[in-house]
């Protein structure tokens, strides 16, 4: 009994020694990171819950949850390394044609999660987070919508960083209502004014790319410098096609809730070994936009 105990107690102390020494491993090497250039705004793709669950021979919906844990060590990371913005791609507007249980068991997690941060619960108030829900928020049902209304206004005096949180989005519905509202904002300067709008060469200017660009969902963010998409896909699925442009894609082969440390450490040095090139194509793009 005696010597179960102590067998007990060595392999406690060592689980504690090694655990401490992988969490100094990590601090150490996400400081190393830091003294290269670091992504102000990097984006996510949650890609592969569903088929971690079927993988594990979960019922479809549990792999969400332990999607949602991934999530967390990688605002983790992503906080705690300096960067400031983060999207994530969380449902899209497509995702409804799946089935009413599935979808159900997502809208479920967004609800119960939501109003946890509400009652200042989990990384939002610990790191100072203001939180926006980008997408056609009129898709979501009201005990949703109105938890993310609240959840916004509950976090708009945040200043530590931002998380946006893409949920019944997709970037083609985006980019429409953005050119939407404009038309509609010009539409009633034109008729206020009763003239119509012309630049310096005596042409009729109507549209300009700030005039979209500013009632785009993801106007409150600047573009991504890094996007990480999970599960081995190499494309976007109509997400921030608007704002990628000049971004760094990364794409890692294991599904979202086994996304770990190591692969986000990854994406981080893909990122600045490519670091001057992009700056470079950025620097390009916004002459030509000007």
């Amino acid at each position: 009994m005696r010597i179960g105990n102590v067998w007990m107690s060595f392999w406690v102390t060592l689980t504690r020694i090694l655990e401490h020494a992988i969490n100094f491993i990590k601090r150490s090497t996400l400081k190393i990171l830091s003294m290269g250039p670091i992504p102000n705004h990097v984006a996510f793709i949650l890609d592969g819950n569903r088929r971690f669950a079927k993988k594990q021979k979960l019922v479809k919906g549990f792999g969400y949850k332990f999607g949602y844990i991934a999530l967390m060590f990688m605002l983790k990371y992503c906080y705690e390394l300096g960067v400031t913005y983060v999207t994530i791609y969380v449902f899209s507007i497509d995702n409804f044609k799946r089935s009413p249980q599935e979808v159900d068991a997502v809208m479920d997690l967004i609800l119960e999660k939501v109003e946890l941060w509400i009652k200042g619960e989990g990384f939002v108030y610990e790191y100072g987070i203001r939180l926006h829900f980008l997408g056609d928020l009129n898709l979501l049902s009201e005990p949703v919508r109105e938890a993310v209304d609240r959840a916004m206004a509950a976090t708009k005096n945040n200043n530590g960083a931002v998380l946006a949180i893409c949920v019944a989005y997709t970037s083609t519905d985006e980019i429409v209502h953005a050119v939407e509202r404009a038309c509609e904002e010009k539409w009633d300067e034109i008729m206020n004014s009763k003239r119509v709008a012309v630049d310096e060469h005596g042409e009729l200017k109507l549209i300009t790319l700030g005039d979209v660009e500013k009632h785009m969902y993801a106007a409150v963010t600047p573009d991504p410098e890094l996007l990480i998409r999970t599960s081995g896909e190499a494309r976007l699925s109509n997400f921030l096609l608007w704002q990628t442009s000049c971004c760094y894609l990364y794409s890692t082969s294991v599904l979202w809730p086994e996304v770990n440390v190591c692969n986000f450490m990854w994406a981080i040095l893909n990122f600045q070994r490519n670091h001057f090139y992009l700056v470079r194509k950025r620097k390009e793009l916004k002459v030509v936009r000007e």
